[in-house]
């Protein structure tokens, strides 16, 4: 167990999920992942090199000590209905329906907790609707639908049956600009978080696109961003960055100020791996000839991110093609001791 306290808040190493795999128990270069009630998790596929692994997988994230199940996979690569050709994230309204945006077709697909498909919308363009490359996707407690509109660098809302409601935003590096959006979150006061990955910061927006503070500046020390691609914020607003281009995670309290970066902590396999691994002894020699694993442990290339009630905080490691779990302890107090 892997555990770290700063600033009054606790957080320990848990476990990763996944392997390579084309299907079943494993993720080819998770994108995204959305979490549902239950230890339940959602997770992209959507390696661009190998297309045919386009596709969601549904699983129990279980704990350190195991009970990861793939429950199902839905989606397949195409642009026919409820196929995907780029998808980039997803996310969950308050029904447990799944909504992932592709970044290649310009729509976002919709589906049930079994993985049917309901629908989809959207069209190519830079007009009010219109999409061009979009990317992270969030609901806010209105159950209403914002999106990443990265092409266009901007912002919009929709309700979830597609109906567009707003946007704002034009492209820069000016307060309120953005440059290439990624990723996207709302935290329960409704204000808006928009990972603006060229001009390497988190933005923080009203609903209106006001732009309220940054957090991080460009370079790789302590509390900077290289190329963010995710974000998220938790009850207590606390907000996770991913920082794709220097393969960590940084976390800021609400006024802005650097907390801590996780660089990843997957020392022990996951579940799955381990099982792939007894099953085929020649891969299990080569592991033995390793003089050290601690590349293996980090991050590689992490994309997207998310957050729980119950403050399990989930990171798409990529290039490592599984997701690692913290978890933030919600009530810490300060040990006391009698001396």
């Amino acid at each position: 167990m892997i555990t770290r306290t700063v600033r009054e808040r606790t957080y320990t190493y848990s476990h990763c999920v996944g392997r390579l795999a084309l299907a079943g128990e494993g993720f080819w270069s998770p994108m995204d992942v959305a979490l549902a009630p239950g230890g339940i998790a959602y997770v992209i596929s959507a390696n661009y090199d190998a297309s045919p692994s386009a596709r969601v997988t549904k699983c129990s994230l279980g704990d350190e000590q195991g009970g990861q199940r793939v429950l199902l996979d839905f989606g397949a690569f195409g642009e026919d209905e409820g196929q995907f050709t780029r998808p980039t994230s997803l996310a969950l309204d308050r029904q447990g329906r799944i909504y992932v945006a592709d970044e290649w077709l310009n729509r976002v697909s919709v589906f049930d907790e079994g993985g049917d498909y309901l629908g989809s919308w959207g069209r190519q363009g830079s007009g009010e609707g219109d999409l061009l490359n979009p990317w992270g996707l969030a609901f806010d407690a209105g159950d209403d639908l914002w999106v990443a509109d990265t092409g266009n660098n901007r912002v919009q809302k929709f309700s979830k049956d597609g109906r567009f409601l707003s946007a704002w935003a034009s492209g820069g590096q000016g307060a309120g600009e953005l440059d290439n959006p990624w990723g996207i979150a709302v935290d329960g006061e409704g204000d808006v978080y928009v990972a603006d990955w060229r001009n390497a910061r988190v933005q923080k927006f009203t609903q209106s696109g006001r732009c309220l503070m940054s957090f991080g500046a460009p370079g790789s020390g302590q509390g900077e961003l290289v190329a963010p691609s995710g974000v998220a914020v938790d009850g207590e607003g606390d907000v996770y960055v991913v920082d794709w281009g220097a393969h960590r995670i940084q976390v800021y309290a609400p006024d802005g100020s650097h907390v801590t970066t996780f660089m990843g902590d997957a020392r022990w396999l996951s579940q799955w791996g381990k099982q792939f691994v007894r099953a085929n002894p020649d891969f299990l020699k080569a592991r033995n000839k390793a003089r050290t694993f601690e590349p293996e442990w980090r991050f590689f290339y992490p994309t997207g991110i998310s957050v729980d009630p119950d403050g399990h905080i989930v990171v798409c490691d990529q290039q490592h093609h599984r997701v690692q779990v913290y978890v933030k302890e919600k009530d810490y107090v300060e040990p006391q001791f009698n001396l």
